[in-house]
C-alpha cells in the first residue's frame, strides 16, 4: 500500500463511504482535531509520571480512533462499519476521574495551567480537547454527530483536568491559584 495517492493534490478528500470534501470542511478539521488530540494524549502517556496510566491512556487513544472514525463517515450512510462509542466508555472516564479527584485537595480556585513540563503536556491536550469538542457541536448544528461523541470529547477534557491536577501532585509540583486582580 503507497502511502501517498495523489488524490488530495486539489484540496479535496474523501470521507468513509467516498463522498469528496474540501479538506477545509468543517467535518475534516474536526476529526483532524482529533487526531491532533491523539498525538497530544501519546505524549502525555510518554511522560514517565504516567508510566501507571499508560494502559487506560492508549484504551483512550484507541476510543479517540473509533471517535475520528465515526466523525469520518458520511451521515447516514449505514454500509460503513465503525467500531462503536458506548455509554462504557464514558463511564470509564467518569470512574478514573473520580478516582483521581478522591486523592486530590478541593479546589478552592482556578488554576493556572503549569508548574512542571509534563503538567503543561496535559493542558495543552486538555485545550486542544476542547477544540476538538467545540468544532464537533459546530459540525452538530449544521449535520448529524452522534450526540455520544461530545459527550466522551467533553468527559475527556474533564479526565485531562484532573489528570493535570493528580501529576500535579504525583510530581510535588506547585499548583498555582489564579487570583484575579480586582
Amino acid at each position: 500500500m503507497k502511502i501517498y495517492t495523489k488524490t488530495g493534490d486539489k484540496g479535496s478528500t474523501a470521507l468513509f463511504g467516498g463522498q469528496r470534501v474540501s479538506k477545509a470542511n468543517l467535518r475534516i478539521d474536526t476529526y483532524g482535531t482529533v487526531d491532533e488530540l491523539n498525538s497530544y494524549i501519546g505524549l502525555v502517556r510518554d511522560q514517565e509520571v504516567n508510566e501507571s496510566r499508560k494502559d487506560f491512556l492508549i484504551e483512550i487513544q484507541d476510543r479517540l480512533f473509533t471517535l475520528g472514525s465515526i466523525l469520518a463517515t458520511e451521515p447516514g450512510n449505514t454500509k460503513v462499519k465503525t467500531p462503536p462509542l458506548t455509554d462504557q466508555d464514558i463511564e470509564a472516564l467518569e470512574k478514573e476521574i473520580d478516582k483521581m479527584d478522591e486523592a486530590l485537595p478541593p479546589m478552592r480556585s482556578f488554576v493556572l495551567p503549569g508548574g512542571h513540563q509534563s503538567v503543561s503536556f496535559c493542558h495543552v491536550t486538555r485545550c486542544v480537547c476542547r477544540r476538538a469538542e467545540r468544532l464537533t457541536v459546530a459540525l452538530a448544528d449544521l449535520e448529524e454527530v452522534q450526540p455520544n461523541v461530545i459527550q466522551y470529547l467533553n468527559r475527556l477534557s474533564d479526565y485531562l483536568f484532573v489528570l493535570g491536577r493528580k501529576m500535579s501532585a504525583e510530581l510535588n509540583a506547585e499548583e498555582t491559584p489564579w487570583k484575579p486582580k480586582m
